[in-house]
């Protein structure tokens, strides 16, 4: 049985290893993505909090008017932190303005940046970027998915390899091989409740067209339904403004923050995504969808009232992302993700090592029986 399972373990780590690593190495920098994109552009990320914000109509119009003349604004991004700039999205590329003054500060026209390479590599080996037909982009996702599946399978034919020797310290000084064996069931004990969690909720994520039934069906609920976006226009019926469609938003569910608000459209609801404080993940959980002409709430979807099964899809996010508890859970789900990496790496070095220690061992008995 231990030899079948050690065998079944290299060949999984063989066929699926690089994937594995994908998903460590790009996990690792993804946990902090928000405040990597804030490192690497602090030009547009930070401001100084003077007073209360302009409007939105005021910061569409000067985006407008400054970057992207002639386009119509499509979307707000507004932080919840009151040191963190605002954004307008348009078709062409995103503005980020001092919601306090008003200053542009930086345009961002790039398709995708170096965090957004990262997030696709993780979650479908860039295939959006290579593969022509929509359909074809879920061939990287469903690769990726079965790879944090075999990742699961590794972690726990590991840990049933391991426990005979449960060997925890690396012996640098015993011989090369042998340190990097060391080092391979080391990271992999020490990380193993992280590396569990982190493959477990990875792969309800990644399969969550056959995880999410099953999470409704065992708490008993049902998912709330959205509303078609699409509506009919109707002419001459002026539209209201997206300040108004905030204020709406607000008053529907008290105490949540607008992070994201569509701009009202004559033919699509508008969309606002909200946070509330106690929100695990940086994104909006809530959603009020509004009549962009009555201002009429057509459909409101809490964080703290939705279905159960929503929240337990939410707290395997957060649990995947290391979000659950903050800053201390991101660095202990990141440094997590880098121990893949590090298993992927120290893992292969073991078996190419033996490989040629086999190869020369093979060699002296050929040798040895050509002499004889």
């Amino acid at each position: 049985m231990r030899k079948l399972l050690f065998n079944l373990h290299l060949y999984f780590a063989l066929v699926a290893g690089v994937f594995i690593a994908i998903l460590g190495i790009t996990g690792a920098i993804m946990a902090f993505e928000p405040e990597l994109d804030h490192l690497m552009h602090p030009h547009r990320s930070y401001v100084k909090p003077e007073g209360q914000p302009k409007s939105l109509v005021e910061l569409a119009a000067i985006a407008q008017t400054q970057e992207q003349p002639g386009q119509r604004p499509l979307a707000f991004q507004m932080s919840p932190s009151a040191n963190i700039a605002w954004a307008v999205g348009f078709r062409d590329g995103v503005v980020y303005v001092n919601q306090y003054t008003g200053e542009v500060l930086g345009v961002d026209r790039s398709q995708m940046n170096f965090l957004g390479y990262v997030h696709q590599l993780h979650l479908r080996l860039l295939t959006p970027l290579w593969l022509p037909n929509r359909d074809q982009h879920q061939v990287g996702k469903k690769i990726m998915s079965w790879a944090g599946a075999a990742s699961l399978f590794l972690i726990v034919s590991g840990l049933y390899l391991w426990w005979p020797t449960k060997r925890v310290r690396v012996q640098w000084r015993s011989g090369e091989r042998r340190s990097w064996f060391d080092l391979h069931n080391a990271v992999g004990i020490v990380s193993l409740v992280f590396l569990l969690v982190l493959s477990l909720t990875g792969v309800v994520i990644g399969f969550d067209e056959e995880s999410g039934p099953m999470l409704y069906k065992l708490t008993g609920s049902q998912p709330v339904p959205r509303p078609s976006p699409k509506i009919e226009a109707r002419r001459g019926v002026p539209l209201i403004s997206p300040d108004q469609v905030v204020q709406i938003a607000r008053a529907t569910l008290p105490g949540a923050v607008p992070v994201a608000v569509s701009v009202p459209n004559p033919q699509i609801l508008c969309g606002v995504s909200m946070r509330y404080p106690e929100d695990l993940t940086p994104g909006g959980r809530s959603r009020v969808y509004i009549d962009p002409y009555s201002g009429q709430v057509v459909q409101a979807e809490s964080s703290r009232t939705t279905a159960a099964g929503t929240k337990l899809v939410i707290l395997n996010r957060a649990l995947h992302t290391g979000d659950i508890f903050g800053m201390p859970s991101k660095i202990a789900m990141s440094l997590a993700s880098f121990a893949i990496f590090v298993q992927f790496v120290s893992g292969l070095v073991m078996w190419w090592k033996r490989t040629r220690a086999q190869k020369r061992a093979n060699r002296g008995e050929k040798a040895a029986v050509a002499a004889s």
